[in-house]
């Protein structure tokens, strides 16, 4: 029974990292209807900024706050001079581009930084929360963290006037132009904020894999999955696919071991695309043909 609880609060831990990148995942695919291949590795590269930082002197949190808005700036401007000119390219050539991301991320973070293991920092304490054995403090603040990220997200997105002007880009660019939204800046501000959400993971999940270049493969896979699982066409689905997926790969590891926990991750995928391909939560789109 302990072996149960810990295995579940350690998957709800890791599930909001999981729940991050989902959503990440699902900000850029309602933009340009793909998957960013590059979102782990732009995540990666954001959390070598801030180590990097912090080895200068900074205080964690002036590192972590100055990360966002850099990966925020960084999203913007990827947009802007990359995926614009090929908004309307085909879907191959935007895939082609994300791979080019993915190595030109990781290769400079190798570059700069070597392809060597670093620790790094955790802001919270080490000792357990409240003294219990289940769950350690930067666990806790693990889930903390993201937890009021989402509810500020969900704020955003729900009663602020540039919130509901993105969410009309994401749904319907047409009727958005006109009434008056810019759908390229708002578009160019869906990257920036998912670029932020997966430094907030990165940041978050690096005091447990260690920071190195290759860091964010596994946990971009549990990512997608949990972006399929809760719904590409629902934000809200992916964070709960994310802590679901989180749960579900550390129950799976004490029956199949931790070597197939990621084929764990890929059986989920093809088994949602092939029984439920909208997601728990996701729209069903019907078509006339």
């Amino acid at each position: 029974m302990e072996t149960l609880i810990h295995q579940t609060l350690g998957g709800l831990a890791t599930g909001a990292i999981y729940a991050c990148l989902a959503l990440a995942v699902v900000v850029i695919y309602q933009a340009i209807d793909h998957f960013n291949f590059a979102q782990g590795e732009m995540a990666m590269f954001s959390t070598f900024f801030a180590w990097q930082l912090i080895q200068w002197g900074a205080p964690y949190w002036v590192a972590f706050f100055v990360t966002l808005i850099v990966s925020f700036t960084g999203g913007v401007i990827i947009e802007r001079l990359v995926f614009a000119p090929l908004r309307h390219a085909p879907v191959l050539s935007h895939i082609i581009v994300f791979i080019g991301l993915f190595s030109i991320f990781n290769s400079l973070a190798g570059f700069i930084w070597e392809f060597t293991i670093k620790v790094f920092p955790s802001p919270f304490p080490t000792a357990p929360l409240f003294g219990n054995k289940y769950i350690g403090m930067h666990q806790s603040g693990m889930m903390a963290v993201t937890l009021v990220m989402l509810g500020l997200i969900y704020v955003f997105f729900k009663y602020t006037r540039v919130g509901l002007a993105m969410r009309a880009a994401a749904a319907n660019p047409e009727s958005a132009r006109l009434v008056g939204v810019s759908v390229v800046w708002m578009l160019a501000l869906g990257w920036g904020l998912a670029a932020a959400i997966g430094a907030v993971a990165g940041m978050m999940i690096a005091p447990i894999v260690f920071l190195d270049p290759n860091m964010m493969l596994g946990i971009l896979l549990y990512g997608f999955a949990g972006a399929v699982v809760g719904g590409l066409s629902s934000p809200g689905g992916a964070v709960v696919g994310g802590f679901l997926v989180g749960v579900l790969e550390n129950l799976a590891g004490l029956v199949i071991g931790s070597e197939l926990k990621l084929t764990f991750a890929l059986v989920i995928i093809v088994g949602v695309l092939l029984f439920r391909p909208s997601g728990l939560f996701g729209q069903r789109v019907v078509e006339r043909v």
